[in-house]
């Protein structure tokens, strides 16, 4: 007749208790193990959230087509928004694409309060290419280019700047000592020089104030970040193809992010499998110790075996004291990394989350290795002959 489950739980918890020793050095191996996997997932886990980190203070990720100096004619060519269009009906994998060109830095005053951004042309889809997210007010629309309003649309810092915590929604200003009604206003993106402030204005009111229709720079946003390259090729390819004989220069705003993150993943895999590793020597022990614990044990199984348990009672309490010293080294080695990572990212700034998901799948590793380690003891315990085992004390 089989145990009840609570008395077989009672009786493999006294077992452990019998060799304290033995138990302590079998959690132990669990807890490095796990505690290896657990701080790679946590560093894994870190390392997308910097990155994440990094992209939000930048522009969305993009590529910037731009002709060269060619030193046979001593000239370069000046692209037009004909030359986009021409990009936006062939590039694949195109999310949005916009034009941009400088158009300097000027001195802005309002009311009073002077500052020197930098001045940007945009053509319509300026905000989508960028993926800024208005603050306040509105961008560009379609009336606005048609009919050459003379709007602006402004950064934070601008804002800040200028206006002292006044709304500066439809607020004239003065560039370049010409009026703007501020219609909208944008985030401030980290940039490598200290901020000036931004200001916007629409290609077409640029184009009548210089009597020029060049733009200087074309920027293409792909649905995905991994098609960066690829859209660089591509756009180079057709841009050389448009124009024979001249050499096009093409970039991205993420590059230095892209090769970090190479790099972050490259460490995460490599600290990944010393973590899996440490995991399996940990199943390695579990497995001699319950060995030797069957060994120890024989004329014990013996004694049960004869008094009427079952093989089945047999092999689930050595399976039962595996499941029990993993989840204890696991739940231990899970609740160690978590406090030393909280004591990293709070000294180093580092963003960090405690994740359900990252405890599970590391606890359900360290079950996964301490049952399948002791499943082969635990079914030749299971095996023993009563009256040998008996005989053998």
């Amino acid at each position: 007749m089989s145990l009840a489950p609570f008395d077989l739980l009672a009786l493999t918890c006294n077992s452990l208790r019998g060799n304290p020793l033995r138990s302590a050095l079998t959690t132990l191996g669990v807890f490095m193990g796990v505690a290896a996997v657990s701080a790679t997932l946590q560093v894994g886990s870190i390392s997308k959230a910097v990155i994440q980190q990094q992209l939000a203070e930048r522009d969305a990720p993009q590529v910037g087509v731009v002709p060269q100096w060619n030193p046979a004619s001593r000239q370069r060519i000046n692209l037009k928004l004909e030359d986009m269009e021409f990009l936006r009906q062939r590039i694949m994998g195109l999310q949005a694409i916009s034009a941009t060109e400088w158009a300097g830095s000027s001195k802005t005053v309002f009311q009073g309060e002077e500052a020197t951004p930098s001045m940007q042309a945009v053509s319509q889809d300026y905000l989508l290419t960028s993926g800024r997210q208005l603050v306040a007010g509105r961008f560009f629309n379609p009336a606005d280019f048609a009919s050459y309003r003379p709007v602006v649309v402004i950064d934070e810092f601008l804002v800040e700047k200028l206006f002292q915590g006044e709304d500066p929604v439809n607020q004239r200003i003065y560039a370049d000592s010409r009026p703007y009604i501020v219609v909208g206003v944008v985030p401030t993106k980290v940039s490598e020089d200290e901020p000036t402030g931004q200001l916007l204005m629409p290609m077409s009111v640029y184009s009548a104030l210089t009597g020029s229709r060049d733009i200087g720079v074309i920027r293409l946003r792909p649905y995905n970040m991994e098609d960066l390259a690829d859209m660089e090729e591509q756009a180079k390819k057709l841009m050389e193809q448009r124009f024979p004989g001249q050499k096009f220069w093409t970039f991205n705003n993420v590059d230095d992010i892209i090769e970090q993150q190479k790099t972050l993943e490259l460490v995460s895999q490599a600290l990944l499998a010393v973590g899996a590793i440490s995991l399996l020597v940990g199943g390695v022990g579990i497995a001699n110790i319950s060995i030797a614990a069957v060994m120890e044990r024989t004329p014990e199984i013996g004694l049960r075996r004869a008094i009427g348990a079952t093989q089945q009672d047999i092999m689930l309490q050595f399976i039962l004291e595996a499941a029990i010293l993993s989840l204890v080294g696991g739940i231990v080695a899970i609740v160690t990394v978590h406090g030393l990572t909280v004591v990293v990212a709070e000294t180093f700034t580092l963003p960090y989350e405690f994740e359900t998901g990252t405890a599970a799948l590391a606890l359900g590793s360290a079950l996964l290795v301490g049952v399948g380690a002791g499943f082969m003891p635990a079914i030749r315990a299971s095996r023993l002959d009563p009256v040998k085992a008996l005989r053998s004390e």
